[in-house]
């Protein structure tokens, strides 16, 4: 498995979102590994962007937007949802890409208890559902996914995703961010089963 270098992730925003896709997420349990191909991705920008967390500035909450790329950023959304993003561009360039779905690829069983389902199509279609199958929480925030021992880390696909395979669309949930609410800044595997929004 050859885990994606720190040069991937300190990209612009928006590339690596589109550049994530077909890309494989990885999660090493005390049962072994749970991993899942990444198939809908969201970028969120720096200050300008009226979406993103780092739109008011650096906080204790979001500090880790503003480090080098490669490190985790989750948080909860309703009290209840993990959202699971990783940091991308340079050091004091905010950026982060939130993992919105997977395609389920390996510990089918595990995401299944996890989860609480025997439905495959509802494992991980969806940022909280894909935190809740892969065992993924705020123990993990602002670690990092290029150590040797990281817990959870993103691997290099043999397969790429052609262009006409990648759709681009508003991200979800951004009513309240004025002309920002309708850029597409949402990328996804067309025809994927396990889109969370079409």
């Amino acid at each position: 498995m050859q885990k994606l270098k720190k040069y991937f992730f300190e990209r612009k925003t928006a590339v690596v979102a589109k550049e994530l896709l077909g890309q494989i997420l990885v999660r090493k349990t005390e049962k072994g590994l749970i991993s899942g191909i990444i198939i809908e991705t969201e970028a969120y920008l720096g200050k300008e962007d009226l979406a993103s967390h780092a739109n008011r500035g650096k906080t204790p909450r979001n500090q880790i937007m503003f480090a080098e790329g490669g490190f985790w950023y989750i948080y909860l959304i309703y009290g209840i949802h993990h959202c699971l993003n990783i940091v991308t561009e340079k050091n004091n360039r905010p950026g982060a890409v939130l993992i919105r779905a997977l395609e389920p690829l390996r510990g089918l069983k595990e995401m299944k208890i996890n989860r609480q389902t025997e439905n495959i199509k509802n494992l991980t279609n969806g940022p909280g559902k894909l935190c809740q199958a892969l065992k993924i929480d705020r123990r993990l925030n602002q670690t990092s996914a290029l150590n040797a021992d990281s817990e959870l880390f993103i691997v290099q696909s043999k397969i790429s995703i052609p262009e006409n395979k990648i759709k681009k669309a508003p991200r979800i949930g951004v009513d309240y961010a004025g002309i920002w609410k309708d850029k597409p800044l949402r990328f996804y595997i067309k025809d994927n089963l396990f889109v969370s929004k079409r």
